[in-house]
């Protein structure tokens, strides 16, 4: 993945920009779908289009171990493949793992599952026994996609009333 704003030797400091906006031109992969599907191997999506819109802002830091950045690098090739898959016609993006990430039990255990994959590379990208997992095992988002920039626009509180605190 090109990485915006490098030093002179292509180093970047505790954070780095990952620009996916000629992947999307290209083939229709969205920040969104990369950062949805990370939560299929267990991360937290990262940062999303700040400052750069069409980027995901990475920041391991100091609070992650190497173990842990080399599975984050590994669920990141990983996405480069299923990236490839789309790029060379063998899958569309409308119907990829990434775009339908992610990956909630309640979808994954529905007798009407109607994609193009199955359900273990949905849910256990890389495989069920692949480190990709983490010391931890599998975690899976309680929620699937919704569309955030509705939500931004369209706040509703489900605040109780402040007379329920007096």
């Amino acid at each position: 993945f090109p990485v915006l704003y490098t030093g002179a030797n292509n180093l970047v400091a505790h954070e780095c920009i990952l620009d996916l906006r000629d992947i999307t031109k290209e083939t229709g992969v969205t920040v969104d779908d990369v950062a949805k599907r990370l939560m299929d191997f267990g991360f937290h999506a990262p940062t999303m289009s700040f400052p750069v819109p069409g980027t995901l802002m990475v920041e391991p830091t100091e609070s992650e171990d190497l173990a842990e950045i080399n599975r984050f690098i590994k669920a990141m090739q990983q996405i480069a493949a299923e990236i490839q898959e789309i790029r060379s016609g063998k899958v569309k993006a409308e119907e990829s793992a990434l775009r339908n990430a992610p990956h909630t039990a309640a979808s994954l255990l529905s007798a009407d599952w109607n994609r193009s994959y199955t359900r273990e590379h949905a849910a256990f990208p890389g495989g069920q026994s692949s480190s990709l997992m983490g010391k931890r095992g599998k975690y899976f988002p309680t929620v699937g996609r919704i569309d955030g920039a509705h939500g931004d626009r369209n706040l509703i509180c489900t605040c109780p009333p402040v007379t329920d605190f007096e």
